[in-house]
């Protein structure tokens, strides 16, 4: 029997180029060793190139292409950039941040940050304060120049008094705040009296999931830890901050890495590693970067100012819930809903009314109000904009110049949540609610009507609402009594609708719930 009576066994020829893939070798390899094993001989098949040596080259081409390559040359060129950041800080300034620490309160990103490193940094470790007066802080950070200025997170450098930086060499200098940015908690610092420090580049493009990344910093001084893991996911939500857009990494970050780089594998910094989700204290492999797009818009701005400005149209939005999609009778619950345009604000002058939906921005699709937040957020002040608006189900282009985001919203009167001085109010029926005119309870303010009372198992809580808010609009009409909102209920249901759009102001801000309607 000749090779080429019998096709399980390749030519000599063939046998030859299949050296050139690793998975035909791989499969040759375990054919030959069969042969040896069941005594065949191999002289009749001409499997004679298969010496031991090349079996043994065989196996090693196999196990390298199964096993990935080491970090180690990719750490060797980017761990001297990435620094240890040391602050001091006033008593008074410590209490002041972690003034909501003992009874567990605060907002979800600050219980982020007392689990990832503790507030400003601080690792909660009583062996670690510094004199009488004084507490001290630490992070990480990273260079981005030769000149020493260095990316670190906001909260490790916040209210610090002094900020000392130690290198992966082992030598400490003093720096500065250049700025800091607690919205994205994005920090600059320039390094002094050094001269051509080791640094890297922040990343063009942007981390895709299932993309490996290295978790590096240097906590504590005690010199640089190295993770490594790939990015999960992305444009997540952990509720610090209307610019939410963090990579979410699975390499395990620990305390004291706030403010230090993850790396691509090409060793550029892909994200600035700033929490973690720890429900015991530890790293779970769950951790969150700020985007390098971000941080570079960011700190150009701080460079160039020491702060930085983002555009306003001055509107409160919200998501488009699935819920509100149908009570609007859209197709698509994307967009961000205009809840309350702020008067005299850009939109406002331009026509933007509460109950539009703004979908575009520039040609830019905008897929909910974060995205909304973050391209407005990334447009300068006084620039011109389209925004694309669905209005009362149709479609117009609104044009506006942006303001500038004021550093401090607006404040608006609170409403009388206990309805002191108010009457009893009057029942809506179905819904499972009690409302009074705003001009019959103190502080409730001149528009719409206040909710007195809300039935736990009733429509009304069910969608949040609670006792104190006031209904300003039912069904995209003004209601100012409580036959207003009865009218508006009946003339919902003689259209057949399921549910009605309410606008609603709960403390100082307004928003839409879309409310079921009972039958009967």
């Amino acid at each position: 029997m000749t090779d080429q009576h019998n096709p399980v066994f390749p030519s000599h020829r063939e046998q030859t180029r299949s050296l050139f893939s690793a998975q035909k070798v791989a499969l040759m390899a375990s054919v030959v060793t069969g042969l040896a094993v069941y005594g065949f001989s191999s002289s009749s098949y001409r499997f004679d190139i298969f010496s031991s040596a090349a079996h043994a080259q065989v196996s090693n081409a196999v196990s390298s292409a199964a096993q990935p390559q080491g970090f180690a040359d990719l750490v060797e060129r980017v761990k001297p950039s990435v620094i240890s950041v040391k602050v001091t800080m006033k008593e008074s300034a410590h209490d002041a941040v972690n003034e909501s620490d003992d009874d567990g309160s605060g907002s979800p990103m600050e219980r982020f940050f007392r689990q990832f490193g503790g507030p400003n940094g601080m690792p909660q470790n009583p062996g670690r304060e510094g004199r009488h007066g004084e507490m001290m802080g630490q992070g990480s950070g990273f260079l981005i120049s030769s000149d020493g200025f260095a990316v670190t997170n906001n909260h490790v450098v916040d209210g610090a008094d002094k900020v000392e930086v130690t290198t992966d060499a082992g030598k400490t200098y003093t720096a500065k705040v250049i700025g800091a940015d607690p919205r994205t908690d994005v920090a600059l610092i320039k390094v002094e009296g050094g001269a051509d420090f080791p640094f890297v580049n922040l990343s063009e493009g942007k981390a895709r999931i299932g993309d490996w990344v290295l978790a590096v910093g240097n906590p504590f001084g005690l010199g640089g830890t190295v993770t490594a893991g790939i990015v999960s996911a992305s444009g997540r939500d952990i509720g610090s901050g209307p610019y939410d857009d963090f990579i979410q990494i699975d390499a395990p970050v620990n305390r004291g890495n706030s403010g230090g780089p993850a790396f691509n594998m090409q060793g550029e910094v892909v994200g600035v590693n700033t929490a973690i989700y720890s429900p015991s204290g530890g790293s779970v492999g769950i951790a969150f970067s700020i985007p390098a797009s971000t941080v570079k818009n960011v700190i150009a701005q701080l460079k160039d100012k020491g702060s930085v400005s983002r555009g306003w149209i001055g509107v409160q939005i919200q998501p488009v819930t699935q819920d509100i999609a149908d009570s609007m009778g859209l197709k698509r619950a994307e967009g961000a809903l205009v809840a309350d345009p702020q008067k005299d604000g850009p939109a406002a002058k331009a026509g933007v009314e509460a109950g539009d939906v703004i979908t575009a921005v520039n040609g830019q699709s905008v897929k909910d109000a974060r995205e909304l937040a973050r391209i407005i957020g990334g447009i300068a002040p006084g620039s011109t904009a389209k925004l694309d608006v669905l209005h009362k189900g149709k479609s117009k282009v609104v044009g506006l110049t942006l303001g500038q985001l004021p550093n401090a919203q607006e404040a608006k009167a609170d409403i009388d949540a206990d309805g002191k001085g108010s009457t009893h109010g009057t029942d809506v029926p179905r819904l499972g609610m009690t409302v009074a005119p705003t001009g019959k309870v103190d502080g409730a303010g001149k528009e719409g009507v206040v909710v007195m009372k809300v039935e736990p198992k009733g429509a009304a809580s069910d969608r949040g609402l609670k006792k104190g808010d006031v209904i300003l609009e039912v069904a995209g009409k003004s209601v100012s009594n409580p036959n207003d909102v009865r009218e508006a209920l009946e003339g919902a249901r003689t259209d057949k609708k399921s549910s009605v759009l309410m606008r609603v102001r709960s403390g100082d801000a307004s928003h839409y719930v879309a409310v079921p309607l009972a039958n009967g």
